[in-house]
């Protein structure tokens, strides 16, 4: 194993701590290498959006701050606290899962845990380990299935477990791909699956049970629910699913708010919200995108007592990547690389331009740039803007499925088999 490199330095005088605590928060708000965390797929909030200044939009291998190989194949995304970055992989068919944790900074492995599982069916596309972590600063959780168990794991920041609950079976034709979320003290684990389907609540600190909400089940869901503003204040869990389309939960009880008509395929890429419209798409593999409609948040219900479809889209429509909601715009990119700039007061299009390339995972968006990864392993940057810039484009030289972190002044972009590191530029 490698150890990581250096020591804590601990200042023990309290007016030396506040004085220096003060000077680093007025530098971090002066710097355009201001610190930020990456918790959870795409992000704080699961938008994909960092105000993060100075990643280049291309580069070369010389550029890495490191570049490393990691063991296994996985898709999950990294993400990152700190100086800690938690990623998954996973080895021998799936029976072998691994949850491991590097020093952001230098790539060096700090831990390593291994789960055992059962051979398990999966999509050539997916892999045993695409299902991202989720961290609140001081646990982190880690989800793994296959057909008999579906395993939620927390651990510390140093590799110690705190508990592991199993929800049962999950039964997927492609696996287990969406990820685990948090919402105050309540972590969100979805299992819109093809057997029995439910939305679990547990309590972060114990993984009990606060909520489980059984599901209408078609085919199985690999989109990550998000949290945005409900009504009077209060917030609401918006689930997607073929059968129950974009669904509106309460987040604390579970009980359902209101849904919108269901979806004719299946759902991958993971909601979006933007001037109190919730946006949604389904798709299916060698069809790809094939419908996506945008309901009001607030859930203006119709005569047959579903949410009203205020636009719907048939055409450039993503299927498995998530879209980016940038300063008043929708940016859509494909599975078959066009990317589309829409206008989200009526799903029209801004302009659309194909970049070439397929698409499995999803982008994000640094500084108005939006980066994504082909699944050739050529990574992307345009212009999230209403008129279009390509920057250019950036070979990775290994396949990937994953979509982009940034944090405190990195990017980390992961391969089938590798895992790189670009600084930011001052």
């Amino acid at each position: 194993m490698i150890q990581p490199r250096g020591t804590l330095a601990i200042l023990k005088e309290p007016f030396m701590v506040r004085s220096i605590l003060t000077l680093a928060l007025t530098v971090s708000l002066l710097s355009p290498l201001a610190a930020e965390n990456w918790p959870r797929f795409r992000g704080a909030d699961g938008t994909g959006i960092s105000d993060q200044r100075g990643i280049p939009t291309t580069w070369s291998d010389g550029n890495y701050a490191w570049n490393i190989e990691l063991p296994g194949v996985g898709h999950a995304a990294p993400i990152i606290w700190g100086d800690d970055l938690f990623i998954t992989s996973a080895l021998n068919q799936g029976t072998t899962r691994l949850f491991i944790c590097l020093d952001a900074k230098s790539g060096e492995e700090k831990w390593t845990r291994k789960i055992g599982m059962s051979i398990s069916h999966k999509h050539n596309k997916s892999s045993w380990a695409s299902s991202t972590p989720v961290t609140d600063g001081k646990t982190v959780y880690v989800a793994f299935a296959d057909e008999e168990d579906y395993l939620v794991s927390a651990y510390d920041f140093d590799g110690n477990l705190q508990w592991r609950r199993n929800l049962g079976a999950f039964e997927s034709q492609h696996g287990l791909g969406v990820s685990l979320m948090l919402h105050e003290d309540t972590l969100i684990c979805p299992s819109d699956q093809k057997g029995p389907a439910r939305i679990h609540a547990l309590d972060k600190n114990t993984g009990a049970t606060k909520w489980a909400t059984v599901r209408t089940q078609r085919r199985t869901s690999y989109a990550t629910p998000i949290v945005v503003p409900y009504r009077d204040g209060k917030s609401q869990l918006v689930c997607v699913s073929g059968m129950m389309g974009i669904t509106s939960l309460d987040p604390d009880t579970g009980v359902m708010n209101w849904r919108s008509p269901n979806f004719p395929l299946r759902t991958v890429a993971s909601p979006v919200y933007i001037n109190g419209l919730l946006i949604a798409s389904c798709g299916q593999g060698g069809r790809y995108g094939v419908r996506q409609i945008a309901v009001d948040a607030k859930g203006d219900i119709g005569d047959d007592g579903l949410a009203k479809v205020v636009w719907e889209r048939k055409k450039v429509i993503p299927y498995v990547p998530t879209p980016i909601v940038y300063k008043g715009h929708l940016y859509e990119w494909s599975d078959e690389g066009i990317v589309a700039c829409v206008d989200p007061k009526d799903g029209k299009d801004v302009w659309t331009k194909r970049i070439g390339g397929n698409y499995s995972g999803s982008p994000i968006c640094i500084d108005g740039k939006i980066y994504c990864i082909a699944e050739d392993g050529k990574v992307e940057v345009v212009a999230a803007s209403p008129e279009f810039k390509h920057y250019g484009t950036t070979d990775l030289g290994d396949p990937s499925h994953s979509t982009p972190a940034v944090a405190n002044g990195r990017l980390y972009l992961r391969s089938y088999h590798r895992l790189t590191c670009l600084k930011a530029q001052d």
